[in-house]
């Protein structure tokens, strides 16, 4: 079958290396290369790194739907087209063109979670449950029909960065399933139930500015979910504290939401209904160390952050 697959981060890659494994004739679509870290230095998206590795040419459009991406698509002229985390909305134009239609590799149980940020919006809102959907790709932000889904517990202390790795892996096994059933002629479409939808947006940095006044499970989803990235912070001093990792505990104090405080040599975060461990941080022009160790250099108890 002649597939080309659209992706463009880490998420897309064991969905591509399945495809390859599998022997499909390949071409891949992906977005261009962009300025990465302080040094902005240019660098391709992972999904290209691998394509070009395995010898599969690959086109980069700033819009899939301009003239250039559509005249790319229809010379290659595919059978099927497959996309996972590639970041950039269809036109009816390009749904058009293979005659087995789109599937998408969506990081949530849809109808929940249609969007940017599936996996991280998840665990921010403190799902127990997450899972991984292969749909039909329509006009609309991931509102086609179901293909098949593969439901898997979110684990308390899992951050964005692990629970992503995981659903990747998931995707790929749940597309190669997908792909022998649509052979087959046994793959069905279930509608979406849109009553059931909800909608999440593309985070920003600001996203992860921690809130004290909500709960303590509340800041550690937060926190997790937001690892690696944008990243989770307070301000103080006016300047940002960026928290990466917290930890439950039962410690118990009674300053207002937004302090800190020591004990034992932990620094804890007070927040509405009790307090929450930090474990590692980094203060601005700073590295990332544990947080024993930045107390060491910055005595931070009864500070109030916001």
């Amino acid at each position: 079958m002649r597939i080309a697959f659209l992706g463009t981060p880490e998420f897309a890659l064991p969905s591509l290396a399945a495809l390859i494994a599998r022997g499909e004739t390949l071409c891949v679509f992906t977005q261009p290369d962009r300025p990465v870290g302080r040094k902005a230095i240019l660098t391709p998206p992972p999904v290209k790194v691998l394509a070009e590795q395995n010898g599969i040419p690959v086109f980069q459009f700033e819009r899939i739907h301009s003239s250039e991406g559509l005249e790319a698509m229809r010379a290659f002229g595919p059978d099927l087209v497959v996309t996972a985390a590639f970041g950039q909305l269809f036109s009816a134009k390009n749904l058009e063109i293979p005659p087995l239609g789109t599937i998408n590799v969506h990081g949530s149980l849809l109808p929940k979670y249609r969007g940017a940020s599936p996996i991280q919006s998840a665990i921010i809102a403190g799902e127990a449950e997450t899972g991984v959907t292969t749909m039909l790709t329509a006009i609309g932000m991931d509102t086609g029909d179901i293909l098949l889904q593969a439901a898997t517990p979110i684990e308390p202390d899992e951050t964005y960065g692990q629970l992503s790795d995981r659903l990747a892996a998931i995707g790929a096994d749940l597309l190669l399933k997908t792909l022998d059933a649509l052979e087959t002629g046994t793959l069905n479409r279930t509608p979406q139930d849109p009553d059931k939808a909800t909608v999440c947006h593309m985070l920003t940095k600001q996203d992860g500015h921690i809130d004290a006044l909500h709960s303590a499970k509340a800041v550690h989803d937060l926190v997790r979910g937001t690892n690696p990235w944008p990243g989770a912070f307070v301000l103080l001093d006016g300047q940002p504290l960026k928290i990466y990792e917290t930890k439950r505990t039962d410690t118990v104090f009674s300053d207002a939401p937004g302090t800190l405080r020591t004990s034992d040599g932990k620094l804890y975060l007070c927040c509405a209904n009790g307090a929450l461990e930090i474990v590692s941080l980094q203060a601005s022009g700073k590295k990332r160390m544990d947080a024993g160790v930045f107390l060491r250099g910055c005595p931070l108890d009864g500070k109030t952050v916001c």
